[in-house]
């Protein structure tokens, strides 16, 4: 017994070695962690329970037979986070540079099994360089395993990924299907092809950080959903991100204690739309004076910004918040701003996480580009999510709710749950300016006195909320200081809600 037990601690000590002090070192180098540091970091302290330590590769092609080592380049096991457990894998640099082989991948899929089995989240550290060439076919069916699992786990359990390092060639597309993926700016990067492969192709030449930055993916492509300035800033956003998240689509949503009191009043709020319609505020003001201490996680901040998505908490309880920005292209619906807002509000949905919108929309950006690139099929989508959507959906229109963009965010006509409108709505097809130019162009005959009398007329008419008011359209009209009591009311009152749609097999969102 004593000797297995010394072999033991050799094996493991070994083993948490991986690469060898040498390539320990190169990574600290680079100011990054290594993989068992980084699970150190996201993790409860002393929580982490490894798997499949000892596993090694088996290729004997190119001489790999020669070189193996324990854990074969990922680190899996489950931890606790705040004492909710989550399984996880972070991937090696130090060994083989983190490539993916059939042992590797078997051990990424054993973890992803037994999260979906025990309805836990997981969570995903990459820094790797691809398949590993040497095991060819069998590393390409290793990936094909993981993502099949990923697909199975989407909607199921919260599925987040960490790039940490390089990502290319087939790791990408696992990132790609989890729910949220997060970067390290200047370190890291992902492309499905490199910049050596990128020259020789298409002559372009092109540096890693410029092909698949952070910065690329997060304020572009739209691929990353946040970015970090190192490891240890990334790792700690994601226990944050975590704690609000509940477990799987079954779970209850976390809840914890706040000292924040639900009835509190915000009399500042009563001036923060201007008087001039066309005058920008800040929208995540309002939405730091609702949540619960001004605690919110944005999604996406740096990308499609005339439209904000984040995570907050009231009463304790999580909820998800999609907001026009007035500050940035006056809050206008584009191509980036629908896809963007359509994906959180489906990852809402999916996990039963209440939605609250807030609307200040003129409408959709008009123009070619905006055609061209499929302004039609993008909106669609934001449509469609809403439409769909089962959850709690309290709206609150504060300023402008013209033409489509009305219906789009979360209106009635959706089944949003309970719609309120602050004194300052204007629900309209158009501004006023448009409409009587459209209306009265035969009975003005360019009078200018008749053409502002008549829009004088329009304004008082429809710039307000009471025609939607009228018609039911609009529950109730309130005063801005009250909106974090009547939305904590209105959540506190849906938390029973029960709604199912038609069976299907799955939708056909337009993609």
């Amino acid at each position: 017994m004593k000797h297995i037990l010394e072999e033991l601690e050799v094996r493991r000590a070994a083993a948490r070695l991986g690469g060898g002090e040498k390539r320990i070192a190169a990574q600290h180098a680079k100011s990054k962690l290594t993989a068992r540091e980084r699970l150190e970091v996201l993790l409860d302290e002393g929580s982490f329970e490894e798997f499949d330590m000892f596993v090694q590769h088996r290729a004997t092609d190119f001489g790999m037979e020669k070189t193996r080592i324990a854990g074969d380049g990922v680190v899996t096991g489950w931890g606790t986070v705040n004492g909710r457990p989550i399984f996880v894998f972070a991937k090696d640099f130090t060994v083989f540079g983190g490539s993916l082989s059939e042992a590797h991948a078997e051990k990424i899929t054993k973890i992803q099994d037994m999260a979906l089995k025990n309805g836990a989240p997981i969570i995903g550290l990459f820094d790797a360089g691809g398949a590993r060439i040497q095991e060819g076919v069998a590393a390409l069916g290793g990936y094909g395993e993981v993502f099949q699992r990923n697909v199975l786990a989407s909607g199921v359990i919260p599925q987040i990924s960490v790039i940490l390092g390089p990502c290319a060639g087939g790791d990408v597309y696992s990132p790609a299907m989890t729910d949220f993926i997060f970067m390290v700016r200047h370190s890291s990067y992902m492309f499905v092809t490199g910049p050596d492969v990128v020259k020789t192709v298409t002559n372009e030449t092109v540096t890693a950080e410029e092909l698949g930055g952070a910065s690329v993916h997060t304020t572009r492509s739209s691929i990353a959903d946040g970015a970090y300035d190192n490891d240890v800033e990334a790792l700690l956003a994601m226990r944050r991100l975590v704690d609000l998240l509940p477990m799987n689509n079954r779970a209850a949503l976390p809840e914890i204690e706040s000292a924040d009191p639900a009835d509190r009043i915000e009399m500042s709020l009563d001036t923060l739309v201007p008087d001039n319609p066309n005058k920008p505020y800040d929208i995540k003001e309002l939405i730091l004076k609702v949540v619960d201490e001004a605690d919110f996680f944005e999604i996406q901040e740096a990308f499609a910004r005339n439209i904000v998505t984040g995570f907050g908490r009231v009463e304790g309880r999580t909820v998800g918040f999609v907001a026009n920005q007035p500050m940035v292209l006056a809050g206008v619906l584009d191509s980036d701003a629908s896809r963007k807002a359509a994906r959180f509000v489906r990852f809402c949905d999916a996990f039963s996480i209440p939605i609250v919108t807030f609307v200040d929309v003129p409408g959709f950006l008009p123009g070619t580009a905006q055609e061209y690139g499929g302004l039609i099929k993008h909106g669609a989508k934001l449509l469609f999510a809403y439409g769909e959507a089962t959850v709690p959906k309290i709206t609150v229109i504060t300023r402008k709710a013209y033409g489509g963009a009305y219906d789009v965010m979360a209106s009635k006509h959706l089944r949003g749950d309970i719609n309120y409108a602050w004194p300052s709505a204007q629900i309209a097809v158009m501004g006023a300016k448009g409409a009587v130019e459209i209306i009265f162009r035969a009975s003005a005959n360019g009078d200018a006195d008749a053409l502002a009398a008549r829009t004088k007329e329009y304004e008082d008419r429809f710039l307000s909320p009471f025609v939607a008011a009228e018609r039911g359209y609009i529950d109730e009209v309130i005063m801005p200081h009250s909106t974090r009591r009547r939305i904590a009311s209105a959540l506190r009152l849906l938390r029973g809600k029960a709604l199912e749609n038609p069976w299907k097999k799955h939708d056909n969102i337009p993609l």
